[in-house]
């Protein structure tokens, strides 16, 4: 494990969006795009969790995204974040605040 400082850390923004919209990518068996709601913008974000996950499982839930990466283009679409989510036994575990939270906030 590498250690980070907390400067390094400090440097993500990591923010709670509310799933608005998924769909299967099509010609493709892992990728699902989401519409997420981060308050003051709505960004797209493909995450892999298809082979895991239908897309309407994601819709309304409220998830941990790192927002300020550099947009990514997966199969000819651009993602611009990233989910969080835990691995236990080979399956993603998705994340959520303890109550719901206005889409947007920060995680600190």
């Amino acid at each position: 494990m590498e250690i980070v400082s907390l400067a390094d850390l400090q440097k993500l923004d990591i923010r709670i969006g509310k799933v608005l919209h998924a769909e299967r990518i099509a010609d493709t068996n892992k990728l699902i795009r989401l519409e997420i709601d981060f308050g003051v913008e709505t960004r797209q974000v493909i995450t892999g969790m298809a082979e895991f996950f239908e897309p309407s499982h994601f819709i309304g839930k409220e998830i941990p995204v790192i927002v300020n990466l550099s947009p990514r283009n997966i199969q000819g679409i651009e993602s611009q974040g990233m989910i969080l989510a835990v691995e236990a036994a080979g399956r993603p575990v998705l994340l959520y605040p303890e109550q719901e939270v206005p889409p947007g906030s920060m995680v600190r």
